[in-house]
């Protein structure tokens, strides 16, 4: 995911004024990129390679707020460690007939805390572990 995300590193002369500004969000946003194959990662990130779960505790400890995380391998990690605190996801009308699925393994016992309309076509659920 980091790598797809990378895109918003620099700006593009055909972007428009709301790519360049979320661009802008996304560089000031710090980053910590989980990966066993990279080697370095770009500006405002930091490389976690091993110790998955002590770099997650301590994120959770040190930082205010919420800690976004993307990628279902990610997730089952995080999941099996129990660090997930919130699990947000997102309905788009779009049909796709491969990829990896976020629940891989055996779902995790869930709670529904709430459901929100994000514009016409997209519905977020929001789970909490039960």
């Amino acid at each position: 995911m980091y790598e797809v995300m990378r895109v918003w590193d620099e700006d593009r002369p055909e972007w428009d004024a709301d790519f360049r500004d979320f661009a802008a969000a996304w560089r000031s946003q710090p980053k910590w990129v989980v990966s066993r194959s990279l080697t370095s990662v770009g500006p405002n990130a930091t490389l976690v390679a091993d110790d998955l779960e002590a770099v997650t505790r301590g994120l959770k400890a040190e930082l205010a707020g919420e800690i976004g995380i993307a990628g279902p391998d990610l997730a089952r990690s995080l999941t099996d460690l129990g660090l997930i605190d919130e699990y947000r996801l997102y309905l788009h009308p779009v049909v796709l007939g491969r990829g990896k699925p976020f629940f891989a393994g055996p779902r995790p016992p869930l709670h529904l805390v709430a459901s929100d309309r994000i514009g016409e076509d997209v519905i977020r659920l929001t789970y909490v572990p039960a």
